[in-house]
Parts: structure tokens; C-alpha cells; sequence
């Protein structure tokens, strides 16, 4: 595998020690796993450093963002669909690199400008009204009564500054028209960069 060489002065650095000193390990997990998956079609193996993961079920989501900060993928799960932190994450990273139906799957020659992270949701929780939300604090999903229809957006996203914007846009990405009865869910998150 190539691997990017930086020199500075007389230090050289690699793309994997930049890695390792700025990045939680469930976003170099996800690196690796979309990495993997990019360059050789493989399926990256679960560590058994990420013990703590390893015993805890959870759903995540994977945001990739190119080098001008324009989104370039996310892919997620609110409620767990495998048997552990790491799977999630393993399986949404390259869903998000590969599957997000609004970008094209991203090539190996992107990977280096990748910006990942990685959202680790709390199980969601109904509530009575927007005025138990927070759009920084708490993500959401809208639900239609009647047809189940379902949007969902993370908590704390430039741009998205009150509870009014975050339940707009969940109707427009669950197409759950304006009048459209729902019933609403709020999740928090913990953000790895």
C-alpha cells in the first residue's frame, strides 16, 4: 500500500502517525475500514483493542468530508444492527464511502483528503414536543403516524441552528409533507474526529 511521506526540517512523518496522535481510534477504525474496503474489496477485520466497543452495542453514524469540508458521504444506523461498536462502525464506513446514495462511491485517490467521523448514539426517545429539543445537544427523528415514514438528523451541524430547521429538514428527507401528523424522537451523540 502507498503510504504518504511528509518531511519537515528533518522529521519525516507518515499519513498513519498523523493518524494515530489526532484521531480517536473508532475514526481510525473507520479510516482503516474504508481504506480496506476501497483499495482491495476486503472487509476489515474487528480489533480486539477496542475492548470497551467490543462489549457495547450501539447505532453510529460515519460523516466523510472532502478537503474543501463539503460532505462526501454519511451513513448510519440509529438503533444497533450488529453485534458490537466496532462492527457498526466497520459497517457504516463503508456504506458511507461506498453506498450513500447522493455521491458516487469514493476512489483510493480521495482517501488522503478524507476528514471521518464517527457519531455514537444514545438509543433514542420519544418526546412530546419540539420544546424538548436542542439542536445542538440533541439529534432527532421525525416519524409520519400513518405511513412510518422516518428522517433523521445528528445533533450539532453548522448551519442548523434551531429545533424549527432540524424537523424541516427531516420531513423533506422522509418526503413527510408539512401538515403530515409525526411523532417525534431525540437522541444525543458522542463525536469522535
Amino acid at each position: 500500500m502507498p503510504r504518504s511521506v511528509w518531511v519537515f526540517d528533518e522529521w519525516q512523518v507518515t499519513w498513519e502517525d498523523t493518524l494515530k496522535e489526532h484521531h480517536h481510534p473508532l475514526v481510525e477504525l473507520a479510516r482503516r475500514a474504508i481504506e480496506a474496503f476501497v483499495r482491495e474489496s476486503r472487509v476489515l477485520e474487528p480489533e480486539a483493542e477496542l475492548t470497551q466497543e467490543l462489549e457495547r452495542q450501539a447505532g453510529t453514524f460515519v460523516s466523510l468530508h472532502d478537503g474543501r469540508g463539503q460532505l462526501r458521504g454519511c451513513i448510519g444506523t440509529f438503533l444497533p444492527t450488529q453485534e458490537n461498536v466496532v462492527l457498526e462502525v466497520i459497517h457504516n464506513a463503508i456504506a458511507a464511502a461506498t453506498r450513500d446514495p447522493r455521491f458516487p462511491p469514493v476512489r483510493a485517490r480521495e482517501l488522503a483528503d478524507l476528514d471521518v467521523k464517527v457519531d455514537v448514539l444514545t438509543t433514542p426517545e420519544p418526546v412530546s414536543g419540539p420544546e424538548e429539543l436542542d439542536p445542538r445537544r440533541y439529534g432527532v427523528i421525525v416519524q409520519a403516524e400513518h405511513s412510518g415514514r422516518r428522517g433523521l438528523l445528528l445533533p450539532d451541524l453548522e448551519g442548523i441552528d434551531t429545533v424549527e430547521e432540524q424537523i424541516r429538514i427531516c420531513r423533506y428527507k422522509a418526503d413527510i409533507g408539512p401538515q403530515e401528523a409525526v411523532r417525534l424522537q431525540r437522541f444525543e451523540v458522542e463525536r469522535y474526529t
